[in-house]
């Protein structure tokens, strides 16, 4: 009995070699998959990002055969949007996409050619627009601040630099930065900031006497002086 089952299974194999058309097969295939198609996108993780922005960016796809969808065309047709910083999308069968995003921070109101415009922890650039309730955040000036305050902010929270504490960022085109704290309080950093000054600032900003002054000025080497 078992040798018949080898001889029907040989002979199946042989009859469907000698007749294989691949034009037939992908269009078996491709009318097969019509019964997957894509009905519901599920945007997880999202909390900046906005579902009617992945679903606009998804729109074809949408109906369409599951099977035929790649994920990395899905994800790159997002990758416009604002706030992402990277995404992830993957199928569930039969009829679902699940996106789920990866947001940046945003870290700053920048202000340039008289326009507003919010900073991102990516250094991207966002227009302004009043549906962002950000009201907490500090404003930052100088031409090519936006490309140089993701690695400054890196320093001063590695430093504990208190963070919160900053009403304005000053950006010099020599390469170094003035703050304003939120009591109006100014620190003068040196072009060659590093480290040991982030340190040794935040211990000036612990001492009681720095009270009685308005501004640190830490632009000489060797020197503190206050006013």
């Amino acid at each position: 009995m078992k040798k018949f089952y080898k001889i029907a299974l040989l002979f199946i194999l042989f009859i469907f070699l000698t007749s294989y058309n691949p034009n037939k097969f992908d269009f078996i295939f491709e009318d097969n998959s019509n019964f997957f198609r894509i009905k519901k996108i599920v945007v997880i993780n999202n909390l900046l990002v906005e579902e009617r922005d992945v679903y606009k960016k998804l729109e074809k796809i949408h109906n369409k055969s599951i099977f035929l969808i790649k994920r990395k065309d899905a994800e790159t047709s997002l990758k416009t949007i604002d706030f992402l910083e990277k995404v992830e999308v993957k199928k569930r069968y039969p009829d679902t996409v699940i996106v789920k995003i990866f947001e940046t921070k945003p870290v700053g109101f920048f202000f340039k050619d008289k326009k507003k415009y919010l900073l991102d922890s990516s250094s991207n650039l966002i227009l302004y627009d009043e549906k962002y309730k950000f009201n907490q955040l500090p404003n930052i000036f100088g031409d090519g601040a936006e490309k140089n305050l993701t690695n400054f902010l890196s320093l001063l929270e590695n430093n504990h630099f208190p963070i919160k504490k900053i009403k304005s960022f000053y950006y010099f085109q020599i390469g170094r930065w003035d703050i304003k704290l939120i009591n109006n309080k100014i620190i003068k950093f040196p072009y060659d900031i590093n480290n040991d000054i982030i340190k040794k600032t935040v211990e000036l900003l612990n001492h009681n006497d720095f009270k009685n002054y308005n501004s640190i000025d830490l632009r000489v080497a060797g020197k503190i002086i206050v006013e």
